[in-house]
């Protein structure tokens, strides 16, 4: 979700985010400074970090995107509908929409490229995954069904939708057809959440 209490608001932050990208995929992550960022998107590096704490957010920006989408899988179901099957409708909704945050978004080859060459993206990508582990345990931490097993659960799914993250950002970077992998990418979320429902011996 834009933030949009920052100077410049939602419009600002995605010309930031947009210029940031382009310099990233063409330079490299490690090369360019935040000062670089803020005076080709025309702002100052004040107002970039008021939008973007950290230079790694710059790129990784779909950070709150996933965070209230785990959000309302879990306060927004429906009274008959479990969990799991929430987060599943929500899950496969990104992928048949090639949403970026289904990992096979047309066009994802040059992202995925520059987060597997620099170090420091590699790392806030695996902190952003321990956030949203955390989030999610929270949410689930509300509902007495989950007594006791929130925190299992929710590092059940971040751990195993980012092994599938992985592995379709690999496939992808190395060539494989987009439908191919796309259809792949869905039949292990579905294989992901099977398991998680009845256990991995099925």
């Amino acid at each position: 979700m834009p933030r949009t209490g920052a100077r410049g608001g939602p419009q600002t932050r995605q010309r930031i985010s947009n210029v940031a990208t382009q310099l990233f995929q063409e330079r490299g992550f490690d090369t360019v400074t935040v000062a670089e960022v803020a005076r080709e998107a025309g702002v100052s590096s004040v107002t970039v970090f008021k939008h973007f704490p950290r230079k790694e957010d710059l790129l990784l920006d779909r950070t709150d995107d996933a965070t209230d989408l785990l959000r309302s899988a879990v306060r927004d179901r429906a009274a008959d509908v479990d969990v799991l099957t929430s987060l599943r409708t929500a899950t496969l909704g990104l992928v048949d929409a090639r949403h970026a945050l289904s990992g096979i978004k047309d066009g994802s080859i040059p992202f995925y490229q520059t987060v597997a060459a620099s170090p420091a993206l590699i790392s806030r990508a695996r902190e952003i995954a321990s956030e949203l582990q955390q989030t999610l345990t929270d949410e689930l931490d509300q509902d007495p069904v989950f007594a006791g097993d929130a925190s299992l659960l929710a590092a059940f799914f971040i751990a195993g939708y980012t092994t599938v993250l992985v592995e379709t950002a690999r496939r992808i970077t190395a060539g494989d057809p987009s439908d191919t992998v796309a259809d792949d990418h869905r039949a292990r979320v579905e294989h992901l959440f099977n398991a998680l429902r009845h256990g991995f011996a099925d």
